[in-house]
Order: C-alpha cells, then structure tokens, then sequence
C-alpha cells in the first residue's frame, strides 16, 4: 500500500502517424498525457476526455418514464449518430416548451382586452395602440396624459387601458408598465398555441422511440468514452510540420512496456525521473481488498507524489471513531445484520466486497467497543454477567472519558506528524514533525499530570526540545549566502504559529465523546420513555411503548449512522489531513481505452 513510482516518458514520431501513435497509446493504457501546448483560446473548441455528450442524451432518454421494449442488438448502430440525434430532439424540444410557454403567457396578458383584430399601421395613419392593465386606484393618472385613450373593459381591480401613439409613450406616464400584445390576435395565439402542442406530443413520441436504444447507447458508451478520450490526447500533444511529440506519467513497472511500444512503432522514446520542480500525479497502489479505503482516500483530497498513502490508517482510524460515535454494541448488531442479509449483493463485484469488508469492519469495532461501554440499546448488562465483566469504560464518566478521547486525538495528530516526517525522512523539516510530536505529547503529559511532579519536568522537557526543534527545522530553504539562516529561523517562528492550531485540533476529537454520550444519552431516554408509558397505560402501554421503542431506536440509529460517518471522516480529512497531507496532489488519469459490455 503505497504511492507508485512514476517515470516521466516523452515520445516522437512523425506527424502523419500521430493518430496510429495515439491509438497504440490509448491501448497500452498505462500513461498520463501531460499538456504540450496551451489550451485553446475559445473555452468551447477544448475536448472534454469524458463523453459528456454521450452521457447527456443517456439521461435525457432515462428520465422517460414509458420507455420503450430494448433492441439488445443492432449491428449498424451508431453511437456517435445516435447521440447526435437524440441531443438535437433534446434542443427542439426545449424550444417547442420554451415557445409554448411563451405563448401560454402572451395568452394571459392579452385575454382581458378580448380578441383584437390589429388592423394595418397605414390604416390608423401610422398610429399604433398601446395596452396597460392600470390599477383602479391609480384611474386619477390618466388626467393629464396627452394621449387619446379609451378604457376597454374593467373588473373588482383593473382598468384594461388603450392609448393610441405612433411612438411607444414614455416609461414613466403612467405608474404600470405596459402590456405586451403583439401582432397577433386571440385567436392566432390559441391557433399557434395548438400547433405547438401537437408539436409538443410528436417531439415526446420521438422521444418515446428512441428510448428503445438506451440499452445499445449504455454498453456502447466505452466506445463514446474512448473517441472522447483520442479527441483530447490530440490537444494535448507537441506538433510541428513533420514531427509530433507526446509526454506522459508512466508507472515504473510499465516503462518497459512503453519502450518495446516505441521500438515496435518506430517512435524515438524518453524515459527521465521526477524533476524537483515537477508535480507528478498521485497513483495509489492498493490491492483490491482496499479498494473502499483507497475510494475514501481520495474522497476529499489526492494526496501529493511526494507525500505518503494514508489508506490503512484513515481505514483503522475511522473505524474506530465510527465505533466511538455509535457507542451501542445493540445498534452496531443491527449494522452487521443489515450486512448479512444483503451479503449476496455484495459479489457482484471486487469493489463492492471491498466495501463489505468495510462495512464488516465498522461494525465489528461498533460491536466491539459498544460491549466495552456496556451499552445494548441503551441498557447496560447486569451486574455479575460475562458482559457486565466486559464493561471496562463508563460513558457517563465524564473526566474519563474526556481524558480517552483527547488522548486520541493527540496519538492521531502525532501519527499524522510520523508519517509526513517519514515521507520526508532526509529533509530539515521531517526533524520539525518530530518537534511537533515531542510539544504534543509534552503537552499531553502536563495536562494528565495536572502540571506536578515528574509529570510537570517531563512534559516541560518535552515541550521545550520541541519547540525547539521546530523553531530551527521547519524550513526547507537551501543555505546560500548567511543571510538564508536568518531567513530559516524566520520560517522557524512562523512554524510556531500553529500552536494553537495543533490545541484546537487535539480538542476537535472531543466530539468524539460528545457525540457517543449523546447517542447513549438519547437510547436510555427512549427505553426511559417507553418504560413509563407502559406503566401509565395499563394494556395498551405495552403497544405505545414498543412503538416509542422501535421508532426511538430508529431514529436514535440513523443518527448515530450519519454523525459517526460524517464526523468520523471529518477528524481524518480536516485534523488528520491538515498535519500528516499538507500538500494536495492530482489523480492519476490512465490514457486508456475501455472495453464495451457485452
């Protein structure tokens, strides 16, 4: 479990090959193309390398509800053709409703003045009218207008108001804006309103038909992905008037592989490590096992080349927290038999047993620390049982379990600083998280102690050889001329500032004592509720105390599910992040054919 290697690989060929040259790569499937030239200036000419067009008319035709019997074969379809057709009945469509819905409201504006035949300008002397809806109590502003005008038709709250001008009268003669009519006439409108409906319902009909390919265009999408995917390589290789060049990221066990390519296409090849000033991409090498933790990895931040895989330890670590939060060996027995009964669906695939094997994991370190806290549902095992001498931790003991949770939070903080420190083992600043271990722990150690005793010196010792060492290690910067050493003890106290940001982030795994009590809290509040309702309602309580029961647990359970996913995470993308990956990397993109379902 680690990040993979990478080799950087330059290719040149002769121009007119580049597509052979492409293709050949696309089937390797082994590289990551970097950019040899700018992106085009017009944002709409760049290539998208994902078949969006492909995508957008699967969902246009998914959302039909009737759809369709599907043709399971077709030799002469097309992909390309398909897509094309179905996104230019998407657009017709949207304007026939756009059109509709234009007329549907013209209808509304003109329907008060009635069925107005418009006649000719040349008629009324070049003179047009004007239509306003005036407000009853604004009447007393046609006074002074200096337009003829002529009230048409009146209700509870209107005034229908025609003003003969042959220029559109100002914005501000009367206190409503005018009603736009157009040429047409009541009648036109409901005609050219029914065309479009008929229109309407042709379009849908289309629609209807072509959903009897959506199974053809769905396994046929590999071959939209892989025309998608040629289209952006070609913007993004080096050419010139014989001669083109391609450059990607290439993992270290498939260097050969690009080399014999090379050597077979006649191609001229490049193999170079890293530069310090290049930002290679970020490949994870997990087995497929780890395929839900290296998912959750990459979740909320590709880790940097040069940084290390936090993969196994964001796993363990959010199983545990997912366990602390839960709090209930009660509700994470009902996980795990959730997972049991839907054990099957999970073998369709490598990547949903892996996802098994984490739900396993959750709930068996829920079950686990639940019996540890002596909570099942709520209730606590009785004294003198096998579980009751399993019960080791009181959640209800505040100071204790306080003390458990920062205590974690400090191991968490201070592996994150191991593992960045190891990632950078040989450099000035790996000394620095050592630094930051020691000021940690020394802090920790004064904290338990409550500042007396050998507790006090060894936790000031502590404390102070590692302000120290980060003071004098954090900085990077190469040593040049005497001033630079001035600058690193610069860097040193800038390094110091995250003082409090280390306090804080310790205290931030609080809430993982917060957030179980309030789960435990919550369950013995509902068997309390449930308990009285059944003794104040003799007969019936037993049905409205089950029912609180059920629906209390219930509710009690989706929320312990929810905080212990979204909490459980957070600790490890914010705090654990913020100290173990400060730097965020690129994923690693394959340039890469797929293959269509069958």
């Amino acid at each position: 479990m680690s990040i993979t290697p990478l080799k950087k690989a330059t290719l040149c060929g002769v121009l007119k090959d580049k597509p052979a040259m492409l293709e050949g790569l696309q089937a390797l499937g082994c590289m990551h193309l970097l950019p040899l030239r700018p992106p085009p200036a017009e944002v709409e000419k760049a290539v998208s390398p994902r078949a969006e067009a492909a995508y957008r008319a699967l969902r246009f035709l998914s959302d039909v509800k009737d759809k369709r019997r599907q043709v399971r074969r077709d030799p002469d379809f097309a992909v390309e053709r398909f897509v094309n057709l179905a996104l230019d009945l998407k657009q017709r469509l949207r304007d026939a409703e756009d059109r509709r819905d234009f007329l549907i409201h013209r209808i509304g504006e003109v329907e008060p003045w009635g069925d107005i035949d418009f006649p000719p300008r040349e008629t009324l002397a070049d003179y047009r009218l004007w239509f306003y809806r005036l407000p009853l109590k604004h009447l007393k502003s046609l006074r002074n207008i200096g337009y003829p005008w002529e009230i048409v038709r009146k209700d509870n709250r209107f005034a229908y108001l025609v003003l003969i001008a042959a220029e559109e009268p100002p914005a501000g003669l009367l206190p409503v804006p005018r009603t736009h009519t157009g040429a047409l006439p009541l009648t036109g409108l409901y005609d050219a309103l029914e065309d479009i409906e008929i229109l309407l319902e042709a379009l849908h009909a289309e629609r209807q038909a072509l959903t009897r390919c959506i199974y053809l265009l769905s396994v046929n999408l590999a071959e939209a992905e892989n025309r998608a995917s040629l289209a952006h390589a070609e913007q993004q290789t080096h050419d010139d008037d014989a001669l083109v060049a391609v450059q990607g990221w290439v993992p270290e066990d498939a260097v050969e592989a690009v080399a014999a390519f090379a050597e077979e296409k006649g191609l001229a090849v490049l193999i170079e490590d890293p530069a310090l000033e290049d930002k290679p991409p970020t490949l994870i090498d997990q087995p497929e096992t780890m395929a839900a933790g290296a998912d959750l990895t990459l979740f909320y931040q590709v880790p940097s080349y040069r940084s290390w895989d936090p993969t196994g330890v964001l796993v363990g670590s959010f199983c545990i927290f997912f366990a602390m939060i839960l709090a209930d060996a009660g509700y994470a027995a009902v996980l795990l038999l959730g997972v049991l009964l839907y054990w099957r669906r999970f073998d369709v695939s490598t990547k949903r047993r892996a996802y098994r094997r984490l739900a396993l994991a959750l709930t068996g370190c829920g079950i686990v620390y639940g019996v540890m806290v002596g909570s099942y549902f709520g209730f606590t095992p009785p004294q003198g049982s096998f579980p009751e001498s399993l019960h080791i931790l009181d959640i209800n003991d505040f100071d204790t379990m306080m003390r458990v949770s920062i205590l974690v939070g400090a191991l968490h903080v201070c592996l994150a600083n191991a593992m960045l420190a190891w990632a950078r083992l040989g450099s000035r600043s790996a000394i620095s998280r050592f630094g930051w271990i020691a000021a940690i722990v020394g802090g920790t150690v004064l904290w338990l102690s409550g500042m007396t005793g050998r507790g006090l010196i060894a936790g000031t010792a502590l404390i102070v050889a590692g302000v120290g060492l980060i003071l004098l290690f954090t900085s990077d910067r190469p040593v040049r001329k005497p001033v630079d050493r001035a600058f690193q003890l610069v860097d040193g106290i800038r390094g110091l500032g995250r003082v409090m940001n280390a306090f804080g982030d310790v205290l931030s795994y609080m809430r993982l004592f917060a957030l179980g009590l309030a789960s435990a809290s919550l369950a013995l509040t509902f068997n309390d509720l449930a308990a009285g309702a059944r003794n104040a309602l003799p007969g019936l309580g037993v049905l409205v105390g089950g029912l609180i029961l059920v629906l209390g647990h219930t509710l009690n359970l989706a929320l312990g599910v929810m905080s212990g996913v979204v909490h459980g995470l957070r600790l490890n993308f914010i705090e654990f992040y913020n100290w173990g990956l400060p730097e965020e990397g690129m994923a690693f993109r394959r340039f890469a054919r797929k293959e269509v379902r069958p």
